[in-house]
C-alpha cells in the first residue's frame, strides 16, 4: 500500500494518530514513515536542554522532549548508568554478575552515573495537550513494561500498538524480562504479531585469554565464528485483538486505526478480520468499502509479486540452457 492510500482512512480519524518513541536512537521507526504525514511523533532526548517542537518535517506535528521517561511520579530526575555502548546505557544498573557468562558484557560496564531529568509518559502527554498514546515504542533497556504499565487506565487502553525490547537474559538489576511482560500483554488484549530474537555469545572473557595459552590460533574473533551464540533479548511488536476490542466497546477510529496499523505491519489477514469486525459493529459504509478494497488490493500486489518472484527464478535456468544450446550447435556446425 502506498502512502497515499492511508490518506483516506487517517482523514476519517478526526484527531491525527499519536505515535510515542521511548528510547528513541536516532531517527523513528521506518514502518511510521508511510503514515508520517498525518501523524504526531513525540521522541526523548534527555541531552537536550529544553523541549522542542519541529514545525517543519516528515510528521504533521514533532515533539522532542528533554526529559528520561520513569515510571515513578515521586522523582524529578534520576541515576542514569552511561555504558561503555552507548545503546546499552539505562535508568537500571547493568546486572554485570549476570552478564560475566557472556562474551559482550564489555559493552554493559559503567564508565560514569550521572543524573537526569524524569518524567513520566502521562505528563509528557499531558503536557502536549493530547488524551491518546496509539503506537508506543519502548526501547528502555530493561523498563519497557512498567513504563507501559505506569500510564493511567485511560491512556493505556487506548494503545492500540505497542513494541518493546525485553531482556531474555538478566542484563539489568530487576529488569522486565520478556517471559513476564508477554504473559501480561497477551492477558490483557494483545496478540504478538512479531518477534525478532537478539543473541549474544555464551562464553566467560576469561575462558577465551585461558584456552588462548593452550592453543594459540583461539582468538575471540574465531570463537565468534564458530560457536553459535544464545538468544539475550527479543525485539517484540503487539497489536490489540478484536477479541478486546468489541469487550472494550472501542469506537470506529480505533477499528479503523488498528487497520491501518495492521496492514503497515503486513498483516494484511488481520486486516481482513478487522474489516469484517468494523461491519458487524457499525455496519456497511464508505470506510469498511474502503478497507476491503484495499485489503484485495494488497493481495492482488502480492500475486504479481508471487508471479515475478517465480518468473525471476526460472529465469536464470531456462537462459543457462538456451545459451548451452546454442555453443553446441556451433560446435557441431563448426
Amino acid at each position: 500500500m502506498k502512502s497515499s492510500s492511508f490518506e483516506i482512512p487517517l482523514a476519517r480519524l478526526g484527531t491525527p494518530p499519536v505515535l510515542v518513541d521511548v528510547g528513541a536512537s536516532g531517527d523513528p521507526p521506518a514502518i511510521w514513515e508511510r503514515i508520517a504525514p498525518q501523524s504526531i511523533y513525540i521522541g526523548f532526548d534527555p541531552d537536550l536542554r529544553e523541549m522542542r517542537e519541529i514545525k517543519e518535517g516528515r510528521f504533521h506535528r514533532t515533539c522532542i522532549v528533554n526529559k528520561a521517561v520513569t515510571w515513578d511520579a515521586s522523582i524529578a530526575e534520576a541515576p542514569f548508568y552511561l555504558t561503555r555502548s552507548p545503546y546499552c546505557s539505562s535508568l537500571l544498573r547493568p546486572d554485570l554478575k549476570s552478564l560475566s557468562d557472556y562474551q559482550f558484557v564489555d559493552s554493559f560496564r559503567v564508565v560514569k552515573e550521572t543524573r537526569v531529568p524524569t518524567a513520566t509518559l502521562e505528563t509528557v502527554i499531558r503536557s502536549l495537550g493530547l488524551d491518546r498514546v496509539d503506537w508506543l515504542k519502548c526501547d528502555t533497556q530493561g523498563a519497557d513494561l512498567r513504563i507501559f504499565n505506569s500510564l493511567p487506565n485511560a491512556l493505556r487502553n487506548g494503545v492500540l500498538a505497542l513494541d518493546i525490547e525485553p531482556g531474555l537474559i538478566h542484563a539489568y538489576e530487576g529488569e522486565d524480562l520478556f517471559v513476564d511482560a508477554h504473559r501480561e500483554l497477551a492477558e490483557t488484549g494483545f496478540w504478538i504479531s512479531d518477534l525478532k530474537i537478539g543473541a549474544a555469545l555464551r562464553l566467560r572473557q576469561a575462558t577465551v585469554g585461558e584456552f588462548s595459552r593452550e592453543a594459540p590460533p583461539l582468538t575471540e574473533s574465531l570463537v565468534s565464528w564458530a560457536c553459535k551464540p544464545s538468544p539475550a533479548y527479543a525485539e517484540a511488536r503487539y497489536l490489540r485483538s478484536i477479541a478486546w476490542l468489541e469487550q472494550s466497546k472501542r469506537d470506529r477510529r480505533d477499528y479503523l486505526l488498528l487497520w491501518v496499523f495492521a496492514l503497515l505491519d503486513t498483516q494484511a489477514g488481520f486486516a481482513m478480520d478487522l474489516t469484517r469486525a468494523y461491519e458487524s459493529q457499525f455496519g456497511h459504509d464508505d470506510a469498511s468499502r474502503f478497507m476491503k478494497c484495499e485489503c484485495v488490493n494488497f493481495f492482488k500486489r502480492a500475486a504479481a509479486g508471487k508471479w515475478k518472484a517465480r518468473a525471476k527464478a526460472l529465469l536464470p535456468p531456462i537462459v543457462g540452457r538456451a545459451t548451452r544450446r546454442f555453443r553446441a550447435m556451433g560446435k557441431k556446425s563448426g
